[in-house]
């Protein structure tokens, strides 16, 4: 009788430029859950605020509250409707938003190309700065506390 072991096969790794949603929602749902096994915290929900006109989406911002935190991953609004306040509409009513989800403070990130001055106007200070994210240019993380 010999002794052979079954080893495992290799996994397939899989480079994907354009992951499907379900693969996304996958992994978004396995962190989420191991977070929460980790910190006991489980009140993780999305949040979105939207402007629409004839069903087309010209601005708008997009984050999660987990943790009396919130983070906005995206902020934007269409260029042909810059300048009329809308970016700090849509922030405003995340803060809003927070603040009833009981959050303390709001993180989020923007490219020195975008608008670090425009969230520092607003109450936001600066944590750290990335340089060469994209090449050229640097990142930066803002953080502005809540209060109610």
């Amino acid at each position: 009788m010999s002794d052979h072991r079954h080893l495992p096969l290799e996994p397939t790794l899989s480079v994907l430029d354009d992951p499907s949603p379900s693969d996304l929602a996958e992994l978004d749902s396995a962190i989420y859950a191991y977070n929460t096994r980790r910190t006991g915290i489980h009140d993780g929900r999305r949040l979105a605020i939207v402007l629409r006109d004839d069903d087309a989406i010209y601005a708008g911002l997009h984050g999660y509250t987990w943790g009396r935190c919130c983070e906005i991953k995206t902020l934007w609004v269409s260029e042909s409707r810059r300048g009329r306040g809308l970016g700090t509409k849509l922030l405003l009513a995340a803060e809003r938003e927070a603040l009833r989800r009981d959050c303390t403070q709001i993180v989020l990130s923007s490219h020195s190309f975008q608008a670090p001055e425009f969230y520092e106007k607003r109450g936001y200070r600066r944590l750290a700065t990335i340089q060469d994210y994209p090449a050229g240019h640097s990142s930066v993380v803002l953080v502005k506390t809540l209060s109610g």
